[in-house]
């Protein structure tokens, strides 16, 4: 059983940053990949980034490709995702989700999920 807590949300103006976290308890952190998607009000959950267990492999959406990055620290169990130059439409919450498999959870079919954190942009 692993469980993933996500932290770090709230509120920031446009164009601001954040950085929310998630910490993974319950397993062996360093062999799954993660990765982060987010569901805004009346829409589907949506990828958004991920990044494989060794970390030498990373991938976004179109829509926050040079904005977002996503990172892990094994020796701390944590993945992140720092958000750059936010704009209304990423308001949504946030999950973070774990599976073995990096092609699976980049299409959504993560093993385990957090219980997500809502990420608010003022326009």
């Amino acid at each position: 059983q692993v469980q993933l807590v996500e932290s770090g949300g709230g509120l920031v103006q446009a164009g601001g940053s954040l950085r929310v976290s998630c910490a993974a308890s319950g397993g062996t952190f360093s062999s799954y990949a993660m990765g982060w998607f987010r569901q805004a009000p009346g829409k589907e959950r949506e990828f958004v980034a991920s990044i494989s267990w060794g970390a030498g492999s990373t991938s976004y959406a179109d829509s926050v490709k040079g904005r977002f990055t996503i990172s892990r620290d094994n020796a701390k169990n944590t993945v992140y995702l720092q958000m750059n130059g936010l704009k209304p439409e990423d308001t949504a919450v946030y999950y973070c989700a774990a599976d073995r498999s990096h092609a699976r959870l980049r299409v959504g079919k993560g093993d385990y999920w957090g219980q997500g954190t809502q990420v608010t942009v003022s326009s």
